[in-house]
């Protein structure tokens, strides 16, 4: 099937139009870096000479941060941080993405997750990563935070076009939460995607989800190898969660599309060379297809769009993002999908 790419441009302009929540485990990258000087005489491990840091918002920011890049800062944040020195890093990094976070719930019992990662380099040999220190609270948040945080969302759900939900389980999305949300968003027709790795079956309701391959194998108890395999786990999909589309992620193989009424469509990658750094592009594609969702694009050209912008950002090294300009000169001159 060929696309339209004059309709495919406008959904692409429309972008900048929703504005977005993103609810989900909030966390900060901190990548601390240094030169190597010398092996330590305390024990065998490297002596670092620091040079800089670089605070870069992961997990769920990750998403916040690809959806304020297109729309221009139409985008909230709602989720949990410790009272910590990461808490404060974390909420200057959404500050200089241009993404709000006024509704932040402070759990003096937990901790702001951050993924800390340091890395050496000598003028012999590139930057090498050397180890990450992760902090955070594995347990699910607390009836009293829950409170807050549903207190919190139920007032910001209509005042935006669409929510993802990112589920990182780092314990941020409990039931109530992930009910309430769809719940209120259904009562005033928003859209409502998301983004998971395991317990798909939770989110009952939901407008569509974009997990990747490996976690939807994993979910259904076999492997996609074809359109009919596609197809029944979609299906499954689609069954457990009442969602009218899913998008399924399979890397270097494009993206798949089910939808409620039987149909597949497969997405192709559009351009193979180049790639630098995966990370982060899933969000990047949760959330340029949320985007497209929320401005009326349907579920196959908002796939679509979020393909381009994958295919962007993986020749950046870490979390990137994009913009609408980048999207419509990397439109490719012709695109054909297989149903």
């Amino acid at each position: 099937m060929d696309v339209d790419l004059n309709e495919l441009k406008e959904h692409i302009k429309n972008l900048s139009n929703a504005k977005i929540l993103v609810i989900g485990d909030l966390a900060l990258d901190e990548m601390v870096y240094g030169d190597t000087e010398r092996i330590s005489r305390e024990a065998p491990v490297l002596i670092l000479q620091h040079t800089h840091t670089n605070y870069i918002l992961g997990g769920a920011s990750n998403a916040a941060h690809n959806v304020s890049a297109i729309n221009g800062g139409k985008v909230s944040v709602v989720g949990v941080i410790g009272d910590d020195y990461q808490a404060i890093d974390l909420k200057q990094a959404f500050k200089e993405a241009n993404i709000n976070c006024d509704n932040l719930i402070v759990d003096k019992t937990r901790k702001t997750i951050t993924k800390t990662r340091i890395s050496g380099s000598c003028s012999q040999s590139v930057t090498q990563q050397i180890v990450r220190i992760d902090r955070q609270t594995n347990a699910p948040i607390s009836k009293d935070t829950e409170d807050k945080m549903i207190n919190v969302i139920t007032k910001l759900i209509p005042s935006h076009d669409a929510i993802i939900l990112s589920d990182y389980h780092i314990g941020t999305l409990t039931d109530k939460i992930i009910e309430t949300v769809i719940n209120t968003a259904k009562l005033y027709d928003k859209v409502v995607v998301v983004d998971a790795q395991k317990d798909l079956h939770r989110y009952k309701g939901v407008t569509s989800m974009t997990p990747n391959l490996p976690d939807t194998q994993k979910h259904v108890g076999f492997y996609l190898k074809n359109k009919a395999d596609y197809l029944l786990a979609g299906s499954k999909l689609i069954k457990e969660t009442g969602a009218p589309a899913v998008l399924i992620t399979c890397g270097s193989e494009g993206m798949v599309v089910v939808t409620k009424n039987g149909t597949y469509t497969h997405i192709p990658v559009f351009n193979k060379s180049k790639v630098f750094d995966v990370t982060g592009a899933g969000d990047t594609v949760t959330a340029t297809y949320t985007l497209a969702l929320a401005t009326g694009a349907e579920p196959v050209y908002a796939a679509i769009i979020g393909n381009i912008a994958a295919g962007i950002v993986i020749k950046q090294y870490g979390c990137a993002t994009t913009s609408i300009d980048e999207i419509l000169k990397s439109m490719p001159t012709k695109i054909y999908v297989e149903n």
